[in-house]
């Protein structure tokens, strides 16, 4: 019994691993759509975004069902208490990709963003898929210095941040208010995600040693 226990938390983090592949297809897709102005592509992120929603709820049922009948103690706690935090951190990440697809709905037929704009959406959605990628492979290792290296990788993502505020603040801006604002949406939404992987890698660290770092 103990056996098939020990398998099915296993079979926790392999799906939350299959979520990771799932969400990180969203955000490329989603960051292709809105470059492309394609409305079919940021219509299936959109539709996509329940199935992952119906992937987490199905993770949550497994985890509920464990504790309430296998009483679990020590390491295995730990392993779905951080199990059911990334299940919420890999759902609100597919719920930003989906809003990223949205805006290409919203300004379709016409992109949402200018040509000469697209350097810093590509920087951001490229960081942002990256990260979601290192999150999937540590939930896989469990390897508590890659997980530190995602929070460094952050870092990167704050630089695209900084380096967006500075086109949309200087002199030259001639997009107008509606691009700005769309922009300013879109860096929030990659800079969460960016935030939320952040957060899972945390929650191996949890998970493998028994501490949670604290955000810095």
């Amino acid at each position: 019994m103990r056996d098939v226990y020990h398998h099915q938390l296993d079979e926790i983090l392999v799906e939350l691993e299959y979520m990771t592949h799932a969400v990180s297809t969203a955000v490329r897709r989603s960051t292709s759509a809105l470059l492309t102005a394609h409305l079919g592509t940021a219509e299936e992120v959109i539709a996509g975004d329940a199935q992952l929603d119906a992937a987490g709820e199905a993770v949550e049922e497994k985890i509920f069902d464990l504790m309430a009948l296998q009483a679990p103690v020590a390491s295995e706690l730990r392993m779905l208490v951080a199990a059911l935090r990334m299940v919420a951190d890999l759902e609100r990440m597919g719920d930003l990709a989906a809003h990223i697809a949205k805006i290409t709905r919203l300004r379709h037929p016409a992109p949402a963003i200018p040509t000469e704009l697209h350097g810093v959406i590509q920087d951001m959605g490229r960081v942002a898929q990256r990260m979601v990628d290192q999150a999937g492979d540590v939930i896989k290792s469990r390897d508590v210095t890659a997980a530190h290296r995602i929070e460094s990788a952050d870092d990167e993502m704050d630089r695209l941040r900084s380096s967006q505020f500075r086109l949309m603040m200087d002199d030259s801006w001639q997009h107008g208010v509606e691009v700005a604002v769309d922009l300013a949406l879109l860096g929030r939404y990659y800079e969460r995600i960016a935030d939320h992987a952040v957060s899972m890698a945390r929650r191996v660290i949890f998970l493998v040693t028994g501490h949670l770092p604290t955000a810095q």
